[in-house]
């Protein structure tokens, strides 16, 4: 059955963030369960797995902890994505590891979302995965931050315990570059308070319930950088075509991109009109951000895999650059030091890069910017890179298709850090650390 939203606003992305057993996979269920979103198959299958990996009370959290190894230990280990539909928004949750260990997740859920929900067990405060987990959403340029201070029902409901959890996460937002807002919601993930419906535990708290908090987000306008098209493949028109047929394909990235549009493309820089949209094989006349679409142009023009089709309208203009300053997330065991080389993936392009210098690192229990030679797993750090051939990048705070990448090694092809832009090698004097 399908329901009619109040509204077209795109679904909002959400990445959940907390230490080991704060309560994100059973808030996640809370919210599929009290809205209805559980099929009734998967329902009976999470009553049957609480029977046999509990007391066989309904255990929300393994709605989402679908893994064997996550039901057997009690913890999160891969991102499980949700989808929420309710008569007033659409959501996509994404569940993320608490462990330190799983951090790279935690990145993988962040850098799509545009809120973060963070977790705080009442009992314990704000603890080191809490500062991780706020740094990487403010790095990673989130609107807002929601402190969910669970686990209410084991501190009594009292006001005072949920005062003083709300200004430590506070403080730490304040912190971090990004000015991220934080808004705390007192709730019990397991008996439902505040989750969906609003509870009656907290007569001192006169705020919306955490749903309602998300249904009326509104995403701020982030980047000013406009329409970025990253070529991902031209398709050829059949013989007897022209070239002013050929469409150039990929997912459009921030903005929106119209017919009759003047771009450039880079890194010709080549100026052209937007003659056509194709989405799904049928022409449209606008195109959104995240939307996989092919453009046709008015002139026949040197554009290919790794090219960029960018809006001349564009508040700020990407960079041809071989060089790189990033913070990145280290995933591996293998540390990231100077000398090393790596290849960068970044849009539809793979270039090799060498670490050319490693400023410092998070003191992930302070914040705090620290010397440091190399980063190690799990480590979050300022590098300069230098590229093998020119990137057509963007600064992240800019633009943030643009401005991200993933560092991969070579030799196992494994995914070794991901990365975004502070500044290239034209504009590293704008950039303040």
């Amino acid at each position: 059955m399908s329901i009619d939203l109040a509204d077209d606003r795109p679904p909002l992305r959400i990445a959940t963030a907390g230490s080991v057993d704060d309560g994100k996979s059973t808030l996640i269920g809370r919210i599929l369960h009290d809205t209805k979103t559980i099929f009734e198959d998967q329902l009976n299958a999470v009553t049957k797995a609480s029977r046999r990996y509990g007391d066989g009370s309904l255990n929300l959290a393994l709605v989402t902890d679908g893994l064997r190894a996550e039901r057997e230990q009690g913890i999160t280990i891969d991102v499980a994505y949700r989808y929420v539909t309710t008569p007033r928004r659409e959501f996509i949750i994404a569940d993320t590891p608490g462990h330190a260990q799983y951090t790279r997740n935690m990145v993988t859920g962040a850098s799509v979302s545009e809120v973060a929900i963070v977790l705080v067990d009442a009992r314990h405060g704000a603890v080191e995965q809490t500062t991780r987990h706020v740094a990487i959403a403010s790095l990673l340029g989130v609107g807002a931050i929601i402190l969910a201070v669970n686990k209410m029902d084991l501190v009594g409901w009292d006001e005072e315990t949920f005062l003083t959890v709300a200004k430590e996460v506070r403080a730490i937002a304040e912190s971090v570059p990004g000015e991220v807002p934080v808004i705390a919601l007192p709730v019990s993930a397991l008996e439902g308070d505040n989750v969906v419906e609003r509870s009656d535990k907290s007569p001192w708290y006169g705020g919306p319930s955490l749903l309602e908090t998300l249904e009326e987000f509104e995403v701020r306008d982030r980047e000013p950088a406009g329409a970025r098209l990253a070529v991902q493949w031209t398709i050829v028109p059949p013989n007897g075509s022209t070239a002013l047929d050929r469409r150039f394909a990929g997912r459009l990235g921030g903005g929106e991109l119209r017919v009759g549009d003047q771009i450039e493309v880079l890194p010709s820089g080549t100026k052209a009109v937007v003659s056509g949209i194709e989405r799904f094989g049928r022409d449209i006349e606008v195109a959104e951000a995240g939307w996989a679409i092919g453009v046709r142009l008015d002139r026949a023009v040197d554009a290919g895999r790794g090219s960029v089709l960018t809006s001349e309208s564009s508040a700020v203009t990407p960079t041809l650059t071989t060089e790189l300053t990033a913070e990145i997330s280290w995933f591996i065991d293998r540390a990231l030091e100077p000398g090393g080389s790596w290849l960068v993936k970044h849009h539809s392009t793979l270039v090799r890069a060498t670490v050319i210098g490693v400023d410092h690192r998070l003191d992930t229990g302070t914040l705090a910017a620290i010397d440091a030679e190399a980063l190690e797993l799990n480590d979050i750090g300022r590098v300069r890179l230098t590229l093998s051939e020119p990137l057509v990048a963007d600064r992240y705070v800019d633009q943030h298709e643009g401005g991200r990448f993933v560092l991969i090694d070579e030799s196992t092809n494994e995914t070794a850090g991901a990365g975004i832009i502070v500044a290239t090698s034209a504009t590293s004097q704008e950039v303040t650390p």
